[in-house]
């Protein structure tokens, strides 16, 4: 989609978190009301139709459209976060992200094989986190999983998308 609005209001910050990477800052779009309206109404267009119970999104930045999409589609949203916040029993995924090893948890009541389920998040890198998230989800055996990002990187590499089954439909907003 490249929405050049978007586009241009994404936030580049060199040597974060660590030198070497540049950092897509997605908070430049999130205090846009703007980028905020375009980015939920966009992702609305193209999950309306397709039965979505469920959004989870990924702490931390994975809650601001998440929670957004989610209200305006009618779901529910879950959140995916790291351990030790979540105060009920809870499902865990390990994954190995570029610069270590990291958890995310569900509640193990969040979600029904009843559910149809998208996972939101706001960069596809290596895939690590929502390879996690996807990995959680599925656990549930929910009828059926989309996955969301508002960017994907598309650097020699990265390589994000080759992480996941063929059968899952993946969008993004932008890729750079």
């Amino acid at each position: 989609m490249n929405n050049e609005i978007l586009l241009k209001h994404l936030r580049n910050v060199p040597d974060f978190p660590i030198p070497g990477i540049q950092f897509k800052d997605v908070s430049t779009l999130y205090k846009s009301a703007r980028c905020l309206r375009i980015m939920v109404n966009e992702l609305y267009d193209i999950y309306k139709d397709k039965g979505i119970t469920k959004v989870v999104g990924i702490e931390s930045r994975g809650f601001v459209v998440g929670a957004a999409l989610a209200y305006k589609l009618g779901a529910g949203f879950i959140m995916a976060r790291k351990p030790g916040k979540l105060p009920a029993d809870t499902l865990k995924e390990s994954y190995m992200k570029e610069y270590g090893k990291d958890t995310i948890e569900i509640h193990s009541d969040a979600i029904t094989e009843k559910d149809i389920v998208l996972i939101h998040d706001d960069l596809l890198a290596t895939g690590g986190s929502m390879l996690a998230a996807y990995n959680l989800v599925q656990q549930f055996n929910p009828k059926q999983t989309y996955i969301n990002f508002i960017i994907e990187l598309t650097i020699e590499g990265l390589n994000g998308m080759a992480k996941f089954p063929d059968n899952v439909e993946i969008t993004t907003l932008i890729k750079i």
